[in-house]
């Protein structure tokens, strides 16, 4: 249940007091929109209601927490010079060949895939003569078993070359 009385009318110092913040601080929450009642100026102190600058807290507490809290202009600075260095981590990445653009990247995978395809589909016709007329379960399963490590170590060892015409619409 929210509290319902009235606040006190306190300054900027007071305020700052209250709430255990700095001046700067009370400086941002203005900006920010936090509510007064009266703006100092020479000769006048501020004046807000910590009643109602305790309920403004509490909503930009919750919009923060749903993401929904308007960005100030330090924020949006902060942002963008964190675009920035990411922006030119991966070019320096890129130009190091540390990364590589998806569309790269899902070539190597299909080139690497029908390697791994290839390689384990000749396993039939390398092992029918060793198994015909096997009759040992274990010297079957041996068999068969060495045949696909060495299938698949192989594909593991082949050299996946991308030219610049091994894109998949140019094969006709």
């Amino acid at each position: 249940m929210a509290f319902k009385g009235k606040g006190r009318e306190v300054n900027r110092e007071e305020l700052a007091e209250t709430f255990g913040v700095s001046l700067n601080t009370i400086s941002s929450w203005v900006r920010n929109g936090c509510p007064f009642d009266q703006k100092g100026r020479q000769g006048k102190p501020w004046k807000f209601n910590t009643r109602d600058v305790s309920e403004w807290l509490r909503d930009q507490a919750r919009m923060e927490a749903a993401g929904e809290a308007p960005l100030d202009e330090y924020d949006l600075k902060l942002r963008k010079l964190a675009a920035e260095t990411a922006q030119a981590e991966l070019e320096l990445a890129a130009a190091r060949k540390q990364v590589a653009p998806i569309e790269e990247f899902e070539r190597a995978r299909a080139l690497e895939n029908a390697t791994v395809r290839a390689n384990v589909m000749n396993v039939p016709s390398r092992v029918v003569s060793q198994l015909i007329g096997e009759t040992d379960e274990g010297r079957f399963k041996q068999i068969l078993a060495a045949e696909l490590i060495q299938a698949l170590e192989a594909a593991a060892d082949a050299d996946i070359e991308l030219g610049e015409g091994d894109d998949d619409d140019s094969a006709d």
